[in-house]
């Protein structure tokens, strides 16, 4: 950017003199110098309002930093197009049958690239010497998983067949991601928009914690969750993200499919999803990688000396763009050239058909790889890829239409098209009657597909649960309780807290236990705890507690066992999610023992609690404070008779209200028995109370 010599020369001599910085000493040393100068300006008071918390509208990573790509580009084109035929033909093919289950097409078409250049080349399966990554992927992008599952031969044709319609003879796939109807296959679910990144964010955080306590080796393994940019407008997307940046979990990598479009129009038609999502994750100190153009803009950007072209992509909106990707070259060129003579010359060399065919960033291999390693090797802090797509990308006549989510069914001319641009070599009479192409075993295709994965550790996506069981305790362990109060009163919330101590002491299940509370801790009389098994914090604890003379100070450890999750619902229940799977993720039997306000915090995370059942979660949560209470001036929210009542809709939770505490430790006991000894798949809801009378023994 050049300044106006004749109206500031002083400006033009500071830029100069950057610029001949980064020349001399790199960008390192030229971001030092800048941060100097705003510090210095801020001790002087002058605060500098307009944060620096976008770049410019452009990939991230520019053509001279962009490796070397390491596959076959070739191949790999050709293997995703069959993967995109194959993916359209379930969709065309549960259309056909009648039965109206339908599905979706464009958001496959859109992050099919993003999804096979991780597929080939970052996805990495456990094995003896590295941890495993967890993948959670877009809901709707479920068909083209299948459809390279059934070219690896994981997945049968009839099974492609019976899409959505699982209890058809021969089985059938679920409509989106369900470990539940499918435990050998997803790892997790995704379909509930908005959970899937507090569910990632919080795995990769309990990863951490299993690794600073000793029950997981540190040796890697990433959280990858793909989302659409419309999803990032659930709350609990950008509301969980501070705290990723806060422990610094470079083990998490986020990919937001910016296709620009929800389900009836525009994401953002007035302005720019991407940076708008730029400053959120900047803003909570994420490391953030656009993927904006694909490498035809190169030689473009390459002769925009004056900064025309960089100019016009900053004013140009998503409305606009989205416009462009159902426009003729002609057309497009119209509006984008404008009156700017220069931008017109730069624009010249492109014909009209390549500017009507040039890509956005996310379908560029290339571009995608470079955004994806850089994100694996960033250490210290979180990733987030933005990665510009096209929804419906390739499905001539509807890709970045408005209707294009709901599109289901092609003519057969739309679908003998298709087939052909995708190069599919079939017949026009099983292409219209949307027939899937397999290529032969021996085909270069097939040699490709196996070798990347075996490269990789294995297929992907596959559930393996490899986790020993651990014996229950004796239900003598709960002596106190069995034997009764006498004429001592006490609640059923102090005889499960006086349980958990005992469970924690345990020397075979002790160290499995993860006591998680969101902020209410003392509540429920659980501040003893603090000082005994530490309270989880990756840092330690740099700071002298208030009540560090006391016998219960609050204290913080980086091999603390509990999970104190602040006043956070939705990261309590994320990170009961994360304990409550160990088993199948990491191989580890954490037992969770989630306490909260009962129906107060049943019903404010009910949609996660649903998907606990779906990721066939294990572990006990505990509704305090329920029933009865004497906590009545603090309102009706806490006066529970009904959660129960709503817990009784989760297929695989278990729930109970005792009265007394012999039958909680029976039931606790039995929990841990069925769980952890004999490795069901269940979960535990209890409600405790806190009023106090005498307890009986057990009869």
């Amino acid at each position: 950017m050049k300044a106006d010599t004749s109206k500031d020369i002083e400006l033009q001599e500071w830029l100069e003199a950057m610029e001949s910085l980064l020349d001399a000493e790199g960008p390192e040393r030229a971001k030092q110098v800048f941060r100097a100068v705003r510090d210095f300006l801020a001790n002087e008071n002058v605060i500098v309002e307009d944060a620096t918390l976008n770049t410019p509208y452009r990939n991230t990573i520019p053509l001279e930093q962009q490796p070397a790509y390491p596959g076959e580009i070739e191949l790999e084109e050709r293997l995703e197009n069959i993967l995109r035929w194959n993916a359209m033909a379930m969709v065309l093919r549960a259309y056909d049958s009648g039965t109206g289950v339908g599905g979706h097409i464009g958001t496959y078409a859109s992050a099919a690239t993003s999804l096979e250049v991780a597929l080939n080349h970052f996805f990495r399966v456990k094995s003896g010497d590295y941890g495993g990554d967890l993948v959670s992927i877009q809901a709707h992008a479920a068909p083209g998983i299948y459809a390279r599952a059934f070219l690896e031969g994981r997945l049968s044709e009839q099974q492609l067949d019976n899409f959505r319609r699982e209890l058809q003879p021969g089985g059938g796939l679920s409509s989106y991601p369900h470990p539940r109807n499918m435990p050998h296959f997803w790892q997790c679910p995704s379909a509930s928009m908005g959970l899937s990144i507090p569910s990632s964010i919080y795995q990769a955080r309990f990863a951490k914690y299993l690794e600073n306590r000793g029950l997981k080796p540190d040796n890697g393994g990433k959280v990858w969750a793909f989302i659409g940019d419309g999803e990032s407008d659930e709350p609990e997307v950008l509301g969980t993200i501070n705290i990723a940046a806060r422990e610094q979990l470079d083990n998490l990598i986020v990919i937001v499919n910016c296709n620009l479009q929800r389900l009836d129009g525009p994401v953002r038609g007035n302005g720019k999803i991407i940076q708008e999502l730029e400053r959120s994750f900047r803003g909570a100190r994420w490391n953030v990688i656009k993927v904006i153009w694909s490498g035809e803009w190169d030689k473009l950007f390459a002769i925009d000396h004056e900064g025309v072209l960089q100019a016009r992509m900053e004013e140009v909106v998503d409305g606009d763009y989205q416009m462009y990707s159902v426009s003729s070259g002609e057309e497009v060129r119209e509006h984008w050239v404008g009156n700017s003579q220069r931008l017109a010359e730069i624009m010249q060399v492109l014909s009209e058909e390549e500017i009507r065919c040039i890509r956005r960033g996310g379908h560029d291999r290339r571009k995608v790889f470079a955004a994806f390693d850089r994100a694996v090797k960033t250490k210290g802090a979180p990733t987030v890829v933005l990665v510009k797509t096209i929804k419906g990308f390739g499905m001539q006549g509807y890709e970045g239409s408005n209707a294009v989510h709901q599109k289901k069914n092609l003519s057969t001319d739309e679908r003998i098209d298709s087939a052909r641009r995708l190069g599919i070599p079939l017949p026009d009479e099983d292409i219209a009657r949307a027939a899937y192409f397999r290529p032969p075993e021996d085909s270069d295709e097939m040699h490709y597909l196996r070798a990347r994965r075996e490269a990789l550790g294995g297929t992907w996506p596959e559930r393996k649960v490899n986790c020993p069981a651990l014996p229950a305790p004796e239900l003598a362990l709960f002596e106190d309780q069995i034997k009764g109060s006498g004429e001592r009163s006490l609640s059923t919330t102090m005889a499960f807290v006086r349980m958990l101590g005992k469970l924690m002491g345990h020397p075979d299940l002790g160290r499995y236990i993860v006591p998680i509370v969101p902020d209410e801790a003392r509540t429920f009389g659980m501040e003893a705890l603090f000082r005994r098994a530490g309270i989880y914090s990756f840092e330690g604890q740099r700071y002298r507690p208030v009540d560090s003379s006391t016998l219960m100070p609050y204290r913080e450890a980086k091999d603390g066992q509990i999970l104190q999750e602040g006043i956070c619902e939705a990261g309590a229940m994320a990170s009961f999610l994360a304990a409550g799977t160990a088993y199948a993720v990491h191989g580890v039997p954490t037992i969770p023992f989630y306490v909260f306000y009962s129906i107060f915090g049943f019903q404010r995370v009910g949609d996660m609690i649903w998907s606990g059942g779906d990721m066939l979660c294990r572990g006990f949560l505990l509704g305090g404070t329920s029933g009865r209470t004497t906590l009545n001036g603090e309102g009706l929210q806490h006066q529970d008779g009904h959660s129960q009542v709503v817990a009784n809709t989760v297929p695989n939770l278990l729930s109970y209200d005792p009265g007394f505490a012999f039958e909680l430790a029976v039931i606790i006991r039995e929990g841990i028995h069925r769980m952890y000894e004999l490795q069901h798949e269940v979960f535990y809801y209890i409600t405790i109370h806190n009023q106090n009378y005498p307890m009986p023994a057990m009869p």
